[in-house]
């Protein structure tokens, strides 16, 4: 079940929200023809029984036909306040020039922030880069969620500007800023200096400390970020954050780079695994079902 959008393929004035709410309809069809029956597709009617809890509002029509105990939902609950933190720094507008980053995190967010919708759950966004640049309310109405849809097809048309990357600042923020216990969803190339990592690392502690459960979508254009995959001629390569330009044959440098990269990846996740974070190695080319069905999983575990 792979939803297939070719990143490289979209122009600027792509329509965001039709192509979310295509990945998530997509996705959902997608759940009902799987052999695999791991989650509830009924969002706005039902949540999985909680046992202790009241049986008056289990629906055993439902039970009959799933053999599983599911209770009525009203409009007016709100089971999960989640968090859609987006970074915007001129990193992930790389590759070049197609924007390949940016782009997915977008389609990935917007493609969420349409799910949560769809079960009645409030969300919120943040864009950041060296701080945060845009804050928006927490809620579950459609007309919030299609405001902050026209807010990704901004996003979605905006020409990259020289932003730096500051991770660690902006979370300890966003961790000050949250008032409740959420899910607090990143979508970042996670590209710090090798001295911020430390500080990196107790961001991320700093919102687990607060009680929020955090998902991770490390962004990555695999190909060539992790593995250096390049033809065997000159290259020359820009720093999208400081403009920096280095002029090499990437075989030169190929194996040294994949153990600095390989390490840096490894440190990462072992610390996300250290703070019970969900780390997702977020390929731009692997699709978004992956993105999906670990967002459901996750919703699924926190009832």
């Amino acid at each position: 079940m792979k939803l297939d959008i070719d990143i490289n393929k979209l122009k600027e004035y792509a329509n965001v929200e039709l192509l979310a709410r295509q990945l998530v309809e997509g996705f959902i069809t997608g759940l009902h023809k799987s052999p695999y029956h791991g989650f509830s597709v009924e969002f706005a009617e039902h949540r999985l029984y909680n046992f202790g809890e009241s049986t008056r509002h289990i629906d055993w029509k439902v039970f009959a036909k799933t053999d599983r105990l599911y209770t009525k939902r009203y409009e007016e609950e709100t089971n999960l306040r989640c968090y859609i933190v987006l970074d915007t720094s001129s990193s992930m507008y790389y590759p070049k020039p197609e924007h390949g980053k940016i782009k997915f995190s977008i389609l990935a967010g917007a493609a969420i922030s349409f799910l949560l919708q769809k079960q009645r759950d409030a969300v919120g966004l943040f864009t950041f880069s060296d701080k945060i640049d845009f804050q928006s309310d927490t809620k579950s109405t459609s007309t919030h969620v299609h405001n902050l849809l026209n807010k990704y097809q901004q996003l979605f048309e905006k020409p990259p500007i020289h932003h730096k990357t500051n991770v660690a600042q902006v979370l300890h923020e966003v961790a000050e800023k949250i008032p409740k216990r959420s899910l607090v969803v990143i979508f970042s190339d996670m590209l710090q200096n090798e001295t911020d990592q430390e500080e990196v690392f107790s961001a991320l502690n700093h919102l687990k400390h607060n009680k929020h459960e955090v998902l991770l979508f490390h962004v990555n254009d695999k190909e060539t970020e992790l593995d250096f995959e390049f033809e065997d001629r000159p290259y020359r390569f820009e720093d999208l954050e400081t403009g920096q330009v280095v002029k090499l044959t990437p075989t030169e440098i190929k194996k040294a780079y994949k153990k600095h990269m390989d390490e840096a990846f490894k440190n990462l996740f072992l610390k996300c695994s250290q703070l019970k974070i969900d780390f997702i190695d977020a390929d731009i080319k692997g699709g978004f079902d992956k993105i999906l069905s670990t967002y459901l999983t996750k919703r699924a575990k926190m009832g």
